[in-house]
């Protein structure tokens, strides 16, 4: 595994559409001599306004050191603006990719954390264009999830409702639902959060099967999104394996003459 490089280049904000909460902040890696893999950062908290973006700038600084480039987006959350309106953001953040000046478009991973597995896969799932999708601790059976209450009935208050009430909602959202995406997946899970969690990332893993591999390692729920922690960087590494050679160093053009 490489160590992260040093020298990126600053970020930039670029918007995806006309909304304030309609943007990403691209993290590019320090010049080299080719265009980088592209891992889409989604954040989690539980599909609630009161977590932005900026959960991931960790993430974000680590990936452009190590030589990729990092696409964080911020999106409509539903407790504002409606289930619709957030689905909707990712995957037009995501197809924002191929507007993205000076990164590879053909190696795109997308990597979501806590509610943001969910929104990931999903989005993945729908796109067909992503190489791999990555939840870190993602809700990724949201009917179990709800029927655990985790986040204090996070899932519901997002959906609009309960699965017995929006089951179409629910199938065209829930990663299990899902199964088979057609993506391949890494599934993070970490051993100190929440076990209903635990239960549901486990239960999950199972049922992809071969799609899915399956990542489980001591630590909390913000352990995944830790540059600091031994599991971001076997995440890291994955990445890099499975995505293909990071941006490496500039190539020399040969003597003249």
């Amino acid at each position: 595994m490489s160590s992260p490089q040093t020298g990126a280049a600053p970020r930039r904000r670029i918007p995806y559409g006309p909304h304030p909460d309609q943007w990403g902040e691209l993290w590019p890696p320090a010049p080299a001599g080719g265009p980088p893999p592209v891992a889409v950062l989604v954040h989690g908290g539980y599909w609630r306004s009161v977590w932005e973006a900026g959960l991931m700038d960790a993430l974000a600084a680590d990936l452009a050191g190590r030589g990729f480039a990092a696409w964080s987006l911020e999106y409509r959350r539903p407790d504002r603006h409606g289930w619709a309106a957030t689905t909707a953001d990712v995957a037009a953040g995501l197809a924002a990719v191929a507007a993205l000046p000076g990164v590879d478009r053909g190696r795109v991973a997308v990597v979501g954390h806590s509610a943001g597995g969910q929104l990931a896969l999903r989005a993945a799932a729908d796109d067909g264009r992503v190489a791999l999708a990555v939840s870190l601790a993602g809700v990724l059976d949201l009917v179990e999830a709800h029927r655990h209450g985790l986040g204090s009935g996070a899932v519901a208050a997002a959906l609009g409702g309960d699965p017995e009430s929006l089951p179409q909602v629910y199938a065209a959202a829930d990663p299990m639902a899902r199964l088979p995406l057609g993506v391949p997946q890494l599934i993070v899970q970490c051993t100190e959060d929440d076990p209903g969690l635990v239960a549901v990332n486990r239960g999950y893993a199972r049922a992809a099967g071969a799609e899915a591999t399956y990542l489980e390692r001591p630590g909390d729920h913000f352990a995944v999104i830790d540059p600091a922690t031994p599991v971001w960087r076997e995440v890291a590494a994955e990445l890099a394996a499975r995505l293909g050679p990071p941006a490496g160093p500039p190539v020399s053009p040969p003597p003249s003459g």
